[in-house]
Formats: structure tokens, C-alpha cells, sequence
């Protein structure tokens, strides 16, 4: 696995702005590469923020949106139309706004979908979803080209909460998620084996609310006890902040570049 890299922005709008942009020279260079791209997206209010910087960006055409795979890192075990859902908050940020082809965007099912309500069934499926376009070299997860995390105050990544199942899970790529400290309390996540799959794992925040856990997962915590710090990528392992979400990071601020 990568060791971090970490920048800090001067605030969020910078931050969200900024991100917007690696991640059209990230795709469009991987499209250049091969013909196409993947991206797994986050939800969160930055992780929204940076899709709606996006959209609002001239460069976001760059990108050949019809050869593009989007998936996501969680979501809310909740009806489809809910307004929670990151998928939802993704489509009305972004996705609706540029070609993207509907066989290529790989929603979670959601609590009225084809499964019912059923998490387990859900993430099953997903898993299946993951395996059938991982490519030959890949196993059983595509090899992601960016995979985007947003970071809760406790440390929590995707849906992996601190102590969780989840966060000790080595085997399952997708897994229900029941009784989250976080509302709606039943999710769907990705587990470390698949976030780990991704060649760059972009972790972005900002506000001093998660000083201390950015601190913290830089500072060699656990990935049990603050999962934030058992998210790497294969090539690259990026963390991008804000002044605030870096304010703590003390010693380690040799390792922080403009």
C-alpha cells in the first residue's frame, strides 16, 4: 500500500474546487491511457461539493463522460427516492448534467428495490457487481482509478465506523451495515479489501471538526479503532484539506505541501 500525501488548501471552497480539478486530470489521463475511466464517489456534504464544482467547471468536458464507471464507496439503505441517498445527491449534483452512460453508473440498490429490504441480499449484489467488471488482472474488484472518501469527525470512511464489523472485515468486498451511529442506521459499504483495490484513494475534508481524526489516522491510529487510517490506494494514497481539518497535525507538518 501507498504512503500519504497530504495537502491542505487554505478553505473548503478552495478544497472542493481543487479536487474538482485532479480529478479531471486523473480521468481524462487514465481515459488517454486506456479509453476509459472509473471513479467511486462519496456522499457527505464535500463529497457533494466537489460534483457540483464539477459541473460548474468548463474542464469537466475534458472528460469522456460516455467511457466512464461510477460507483460508490456507501449508501443509505433507503427508499430510492430519498433525498439521503447518495445516489440521488450525486445525479442532481452532477451526473444528470453530462453524458454519462446509464449502463456504466452502478447505483446500491436501495430498501424498495429488487432485494426489498434486505441489506444483506444488497451488498451480495454488489459485490456481484464489482466482480463482474473487474477486469482479468483485477480478482474479484475493479482496480478504481480514483476512489473518493469523505471523513466523519469519529474517523469513520464509507459507511466503516470506528469498533464496527465492518472495519474488521478482511474477506467480503461489500457488506450490510446495521445499528450505524450515524442515521439512517442500516448502510451499505464497501470494506477495506475493495477500497484497497483502488490505485489512488483520495481522502477529502475540511473544518476543524475533524482535526483530530485527521490527526489521529496520520499520526498511525488503528484502522479498528479510526478506519480513516486503514484507507490506502495501491499507487497513491491522497489527503486533501483545508487549513482547518490540518490545524492539528503538529509534527507530522513535514509532511503537508501548499
Amino acid at each position: 500500500m501507498s504512503a500519504n500525501d497530504v495537502v491542505v488548501h487554505d478553505d473548503e471552497d478552495i478544497l472542493t474546487a481543487a479536487c474538482a480539478a485532479r480529478l479531471v486530470t486523473r480521468l481524462t489521463d487514465a481515459q488517454a491511457a486506456r479509453g476509459s475511466a472509473s471513479v467511486v464517489l462519496t456522499g457527505g456534504g464535500t463529497g457533494i461539493a466537489i460534483l457540483e464544482q464539477l459541473r460548474q467547471s468548463p474542464a469537466k468536458d475534458a472528460i469522456d463522460w460516455s467511457r466512464l464507471d461510477v460507483y460508490w464507496g456507501d449508501e443509505r439503505f433507503v427508499p430510492a427516492g430519498d433525498d439521503e441517498r447518495n445516489d440521488k445527491q450525486a445525479r442532481e449534483a452532477l451526473l444528470d448534467h453530462v453524458g454519462v452512460d446509464p449502463a456504466r453508473v452502478h447505483p446500491m440498490a436501495p430498501s424498495d428495490g429488487e432485494f426489498g429490504d434486505d441489506p444483506d441480499a444488497a451488498a451480495a449484489a454488489y459485490a456481484g457487481i464489482l466482480a463482474a467488471n473487474a477486469g482479468p488482472e483485477d480478482g474479484d474488484v475493479p482496480a478504481f482509478d480514483v476512489l473518493l472518501l469523505g471523513l466523519g469527525g469519529e474517523g469513520h470512511v464509507a459507511s466503516i465506523f470506528p469498533d464496527s464489523q465492518a472495519a474488521s472485515e478482511d474477506r467480503r468486498r461489500v457488506v450490510a451495515v446495521r445499528d450505524s451511529p450515524k442515521p439512517p442506521p442500516t448502510r451499505i459499504s464497501l470494506t477495506f479489501p475493495a477500497i484497497r483495490a483502488a490505485a489512488e484513494v483520495w481522502l477529502v475534508t475540511a473544518g476543524e471538526a475533524k482535526a483530530d481524526a485527521v490527526a489521529l489516522a496520520l499520526g498511525g491510529a488503528s484502522e479498528l479503532r479510526l478506519p480513516a487510517a486503514g484507507a490506502r490506494g495501491r499507487s497513491r494514497t491522497l489527503w486533501l484539506l483545508d487549513r482547518a481539518a490540518a490545524s492539528k497535525l503538529g509534527g507530522l507538518t513535514g509532511s503537508v505541501r501548499p
